[in-house]
């Protein structure tokens, strides 16, 4: 590849007359290699595991004692299994919690489509895919219910973006995690319907199988755990297991961009920047199957809602994510560079990816400088709604009565606004799922998916 840049730059000086635009160009490229061989010097990647990684003092950085602690007894008292916080790729922080440990597997739920993505633009660069062609065209045809030309049109990169049209509320026995064709049906055309379908999704590791001709393991061991000193790490049906370390180290890699200490991982820069840039109109927090902070609006799994703000807002507004049921967490902040992560059991009733844990634990971050006058105080239980499933009434736990309520259908309709949801009786509704959206008096917002019997 610099072979190829060198004869090209070669062949385009030879033909350029103009010696003052030669002297700037050349004094540009000169300040980009510089400045790329400066980063790469100062960019710190731990050895293979199990070696030593190097730390951090959160001493250095000004951070007070007393707020570590409470933020791993927030952390703890969330159902949470490991944490790890990176500053420039060394540790500052680390913890676990009961029988958990560092050698410990934990799954990383939908936080792995992330890394699926990550596959995928290997692929790209290699020449292998074409992200506007069908899907069929690497895997074959009959993967879905519809129709052959309906099925054609559904290309890789409806599948990263979540815009595939296929039905992510199909009745039982299908679910959204199920793959099977008879499962995958189409409700809408392509590229018109943002709709989290992890069925859909799990297609890119047939892609991936099917064009390497290796196993999503064997592909995921050759191209990324190799080659970044992960000493754990697998999939099992359909879902990635590691260790703590293992999933920050990945975090690195995204936030060197696909660099790894001397080996360009992704050398497709333009293919990185789509998969952390809003990648559709209609969900703009939402990339190549990673999460982003700071946008306008958001959606949010299951519901066809938009929502106005970010979908973090305590969060650095760069901050993207791999996001996973039940609070897997893996945050990627390049302004700060930072990265976050977090296993465990889910922090709250709801099991979503966001919930208003991802706030509090954000407050609980940014308090952590002495200097910062502390904004979380003592942390409430998060929002509690019950029973679920219910059949009548819906009850508020004592510290959210009060809160606007907004209950939601599938479909993003609204069925009830107000702040006495405990006084309405919801007996007439159809049985299915609905989400419960609240604004707090102190500003966070929480969703809870509630089960209508």
């Amino acid at each position: 590849m610099v072979l190829n840049f060198y004869i090209h730059l070669k062949l385009y000086f030879m033909e350029l007359k103009n010696t003052t635009l030669k002297k700037q160009i050349l004094l540009l490229i000169l300040g980009i290699l510089f400045s790329l061989f400066v980063k790469g010097q100062n960019a710190y990647f731990p050895p293979p595991a199990p070696q030593s990684w190097d730390t951090i003092s959160s001493a250095s950085l000004g951070w007070c004692p007393e707020r570590i602690d409470s933020l791993y007894q927030f952390l703890q008292a969330k159902n949470s299994k490991g944490f790890i916080l990176l500053k420039d790729g060394k540790i500052v922080l680390e913890k676990y919690f009961g029988n958990y440990n560092a050698d410990s597997l934990w799954y990383w739920a939908s936080a792995g489509k992330t890394l699926t993505a990550f596959l995928i633009g290997i692929l790209q660069q290699q020449g292998a895919v074409s992200l506007t062609q069908s899907v069929s065209q690497y895997i074959g045809n009959g993967w879905t219910s519809c129709g052959t030309t309906q099925e054609d049109s559904i290309t890789l990169k409806n599948l990263l973006t979540m815009t595939s049209g296929l039905n992510d509320n199909m009745p039982p026995p299908c679910d959204n995690l199920d793959e099977a064709a008879n499962c995958l049906s189409c409700l809408t055309s392509p590229s018109s319907r943002w709709a989290y379908h992890t069925g859909a999704y799990r297609k890119l590791h047939s892609v991936i199988q099917s064009l390497s001709g290796n196993t999503i393991n064997e592909y995921t061991n050759q191209k990324v755990k190799a080659k970044t000193g992960m000493d754990s790490g697998v999939w099992f049906q359909g879902v990635y297991y590691s260790k703590l370390r293992d999933a920050a180290r990945f975090g690195l890699l995204c936030l060197n961009r696909g660099i790894w200490q001397n080996d360009t991982i992704l050398t497709d820069s333009s293919y990185f920047n789509a998969m952390t840039q809003s990648s559709q109109n209609l969900n703009l927090s939402y990339g190549y199957l990673t999460w982003l902070n700071g946008k306008q609006s958001y959606m949010i799994p299951q519901i066809q809602y938009v929502f106005n703000g970010s979908i973090i807002s305590a969060a650095p507004p760069d901050m993207y994510a791999a996001l996973g049921k039940n609070d897997q967490k893996i945050y990627v902040v390049p302004s700060q560079k930072l990265v976050v992560v977090r296993f465990g059991n889910a922090a709250d009733t709801s099991g979503l990816a966001l919930t208003t844990f991802d706030n509090k634990l954000w407050q609980k971050i940014n308090d952590l400088n002495c200097s910062i006058t502390s904004q979380t105080g003592q942390a409430h239980d998060v929002f509690l709604a019950g029973p679920n499933p219910f059949s009548h009434t819906i009850t508020l736990s004592s510290h959210n009565k009060g809160s606007d309520c907004l209950l939601y259908d599938g479909n993003g309709k609204v069925i009830y606004s107000g702040n006495s949801i405990e006084r309405e009786n919801f007996e007439t509704l159809q049985s299915g799922f609905y989400f419960l959206r609240i604004i707090q008096k102190d500003g966070n917002v929480h969703y809870t998916k509630l089960i209508k019997l």
